[in-house]
């Protein structure tokens, strides 16, 4: 295999995009191990120096894992999922679609006061109290997402009874409380760096990029719900816009 040294595109480029399309085509598999640095660079005729820049861009990206005295490893498969729209999809449903056990931790679940958005969102009195539930979201054993969502506390109260270690969240309030969601056109998606406290419990190294997406979910019939604040692992997860 020959890369194009007239390209502009650069040779580390290049390679990575090769190997990309060979994990993504199933040529390389989750968690097979890939050719050493040595064989790579004589596959491509191109320097180890090259060869080293796009692995180690392709493990930032979550694509492979260097696992030391053993070689590289191709990653996990990264979660898909359609960004929020019209319709809300519960990351139990999430983990099914892509053939993942789904696990949650239960982290809070407390009375905070409101700030000043959610009380504008919720239409709330000033000095309002809600319902802050704070779970682990994990795919296979794999933290995934730690997602912070805020309920009016007189309206959501009856989730402090909930199971919400074994079940649904987004299902129960469906099911047993006839409450059904989907997202805002606010829903917005940011990059954040992780702090040392969710960095330990997401299993990725301080300063870390995560996903932060901010959504403000609403019934049916447009009427205000609940406030979601939830970060998300980047390189274990693919958003489709």
């Amino acid at each position: 295999m020959r890369l194009n040294e007239g390209s502009l595109t650069p040779l580390y480029q290049q390679l990575m995009e090769d190997i990309k399309y060979a994990i993504e085509d199933g040529k390389y598999q989750p968690e097979e191990k890939i050719p050493s640095e040595p064989e790579l660079s004589e596959l491509y005729s191109v320097s180890r120096i090259t060869v080293r820049r796009a692995v180690d861009e392709l493990c930032a990206q979550g694509y492979l894992v260097k696992k030391q005295g053993k070689g590289t490893f191709v990653g996990r498969a990264k979660l898909q999922r359609k960004l929020p729209g019209n319709n809300t999809m519960s990351f139990t449903d999430v983990c099914r679609l892509n053939g993942k056990v789904h696990s949650v931790r239960m982290l809070t679940c407390q009375e905070v006061p409101a700030r000043q958005d959610e009380i504008k969102f919720l239409n709330l009195e000033p000095g309002s109290k809600l319902l802050y539930i704070q779970r682990l979201h994990m795919a296979d054993g794999v933290p995934i997402q730690l997602e912070n969502n805020f309920y009016p506390l007189d309206r959501f109260a009856f989730l402090r009874q909930e199971d919400l270690e074994h079940n649904s969240l987004l299902q129960i309030l469906r099911e047993r409380h006839g409450i059904n969601t989907c997202n805002t056109s606010d829903t917005t998606v940011e990059i954040v760096r992780a702090s040392p406290e969710y960095a330990q419990l997401l299993d990725v190294p301080v300063g870390e990029p995560l996903f932060y997406m901010n959504i403000y979910f609403l019934d049916y019939n447009g009427q205000p719900l609940f406030v979601g604040r939830q970060y998300i692992v980047g390189k274990r997860y693919v958003l489709h816009i």
